[in-house]
Parts: structure tokens; sequence; C-alpha cells
């Protein structure tokens, strides 16, 4: 692991072990960055590349597990591996359904920890060509390719995706066949600070109808559920 310096995020509230964690990976050759809370995990996962996470559950602000399906939203392949107190089989399974790679409880032994790290990035880096085939989703004739952010639409024309666009596709798409909320759909895609009016959500399901629905004015897929939200409708 030497050779290549390996970016890692760290999320963890308590400075005592945020600054421990860091000190400690840093003389493991890797490259640190830390912060102490849900938003600025957010932020800081948008401006920079990672290699692996390590995510407290309970952060202020917002806790781990939001984070996580904020993180997921853009990018499924980093490894995330949670820090907790929490330590019921419940809790560990909820971090690994919501998109977790590994579960560590608090108090931990560092050698361990270290050890999952390096684990987690080789099994990344090892499986990079099997991530790449999975970033594809197909639907009737339409295709979306959330890692190039293009689209195959009902015409077979090749679309250009903005990231927004994307990001929306694949909350809907991850919980296909469930309601996605317009409160969750602006948290989770436009982001903790200034949410835009619920008038663009319409817009952007407008987009989609023209785009994947052969009848846009009577959808099989982008349907809209009166005064909740909006839910993508799949089966194979």
């Amino acid at each position: 692991m030497q050779e290549t310096k390996y970016q890692i995020l760290i999320v963890e509230d308590e400075e005592s072990l945020r600054e421990t964690l860091k000190l400690n990976l840093e003389l493991e050759g890797y490259s640190v960055t830390a912060v102490e809370d849900g938003k600025k995990a957010i932020k800081t996962f948008k401006e920079e590349y990672f290699d692996c996470i390590l995510l407290d559950v309970m952060l202020p602000e917002f806790d781990g597990i939001f984070v996580c399906e904020a993180i997921r939203l853009q990018n499924d392949k980093v490894p995330i591996l949670f820090l907790s107190a929490k330590n019921s089989g419940e809790d560990k399974v909820l971090g690994l359904k919501k998109g977790g790679d590994d579960y560590i409880t608090k108090p931990f032994n560092l050698e361990e920890l270290l050890l999952r790290i390096e684990k987690l990035i080789i099994r990344n880096n090892s499986s990079g060509q099997i991530a790449n085939e999975l970033s594809n989703f197909k639907f009737g004739n339409c295709e979306i390719n959330f890692q190039e952010l293009t689209c195959v639409d009902i015409n077979q024309n090749h679309r250009s995706l903005t990231k927004k666009e994307t990001q929306f596709l694949k909350l809907l798409i991850d919980n296909k066949n469930n309601v996605v909320s317009r409160e969750q759909i602006l948290k989770m895609v436009w982001g903790y600070n200034v949410f835009p009016t619920t008038r663009t959500i319409d817009n952007f399901i407008t987009t989609f109808r023209k785009y994947f629905e052969e009848e846009p004015k009577d959808p099989k897929y982008f349907i809209s559920v009166r005064g909740v939200g909006y839910k993508f409708m799949y089966s194979k």
C-alpha cells in the first residue's frame, strides 16, 4: 500500500478519535482528510476524490446513514466503512443495507481497522471492471449510463445528462417501485443548504417522460403520487 498514496476521508465528531485516526493513517502512508459532521462530509466528498471513507454513524447535522445514502447517489464504488458505538445486529444490517461495505464497532483494535481499510481498497481496485459494468441500467428500449452521464432515449437517440438529472434518475431507480418523497428528492439531489422549488422537480420529471416514455401524458415508468412524490415503476 505504500507505493500509491491513497486518499482517505474520516468523518468523526469526537475530536480525539478523529485526530488519532488521522495521525495513524498518515503514518501508514495514506493522505487523510478529516471532518467532524455530516454536512461537511457531503461537501468534501463532492469536491475531492477518495479511495475509502471512514464514517461515524452518530454525527451532527446529518447522521452517517444519510451521508452514506448521499454519497451512493454520486458514487456506488468508493468503499465506506462505518465506525459506530452501536453494536446491535440491526444497526449493522441497516448500515450495510444503506450502502456501507463494512462496519466496525467502537472501541476497536487499530491494527484490525487498518487491515480492513487495506482490504477494502484492494477489493475495490480489483473489481473496477465489474463496477463499470454495473453502472448501466436498462429498461424497455432505454438505457442510462450513470458513470458517463448519458442515456439512450425511447427513440434510440443518444443524449447527454446533467449531473442533477443523473442523480435524480439514480435515486428513483435505486428505490424502484417505491415512492420517493419530494422532501427526500430535494435533500438527496439538490443538497443540504438551499432547496429549489418543488416545481423544479416537476420539470425534471417532464423531461424524463419526454426522454423515456412512449406516451409522456400516460407514463409507464415515471409515476406521480399526488401530494407525496414520485416513483419509478419497473418489472423485469
